[in-house]
């Protein structure tokens, strides 16, 4: 399956990047096993850290990653956030009265990343937009899932400061955004029974007949976004 890319915005910026080439600095920086020794602690249980969390790994290295083009300056101006940025058009707003229950409520107008890219998608795929998982981060991206095999516009992404008394740089290449391509499929929700109770039995027999990599080699399947 391929995504598609299109740079709308008119002059040269960075490209978006699979999230696996953009890993955040707290992982990278930590180690696979406390002590930097692959152990268990005399008890049955390992002594491995989250960076051999492979639901965390698939969520970190999911789809591709936007990032801002430009430096924004936010600065409180009469009690509201204000932002600057250079010639190119980067944020826009949505008043308030657009958003007057979402649980994460802004004092005043919501802010939104114009997304410098159209995105194209196959015929039955969607695309989560989401906060870039697991990356500490500024702002909080309100998500959204848009059907970009048939919408092939921008999709803008609306944020929210995260302390509404920050003031300061959000840098160029700042993570902006994660999107994720997946299939539309129709589902139905029912209750397992005692087979499926049997399944679940088995799997947790069969992860304790391992100390280390359990899940990883018994039931992962790698996934690739390049």
């Amino acid at each position: 399956m391929k995504i598609i890319f299109t740079n709308v915005m008119g002059v040269d910026i960075e490209s978006p990047q699979p999230s696996s080439k953009i890993l955040p600095e707290w992982y990278q920086k930590t180690d696979s096993y406390i002590n930097q020794k692959k152990a268990t602690n005399g008890k049955g249980v390992t002594n491995a850290t989250i960076k051999k969390c492979m639901p965390v790994f698939d969520a970190i290295t999911a789809g591709y990653i936007i990032t801002s083009p430009a430096d924004v300056f936010v600065s409180i101006k009469e009690n509201e956030q204000y932002f600057e940025w250079s010639s190119l058009d980067l944020i826009g707003f949505h008043p308030l009265w657009q958003n007057p229950s979402h649980p994460d409520k802004n004092a005043h107008a919501y802010p939104k990343w114009h997304n410098p890219w159209a995105i194209k998608t196959p015929k039955g795929y969607s695309t989560l937009f989401t906060q870039p998982m697991h990356r500490d981060s500024l702002f909080t991206v309100l998500p959204g899932i848009v059907d970009t095999d048939t919408y092939t516009s921008p999709v803008n992404i609306p944020f929210i400061i995260k302390n509404p008394n920050f003031e300061g740089l959000i840098p160029k290449g700042t993570p902006i955004v994660q999107i994720i391509p997946f299939k539309r499929e129709n589902w139905e929700m029912k209750l397992g029974s005692k087979k499926e109770f049997d399944a679940h039995v088995r799997n947790t027999q069969l992860l304790l007949t391992r100390f280390f990599d359990r899940y990883k080699s018994m039931f992962w399947s790698r996934k690739e976004y390049k």
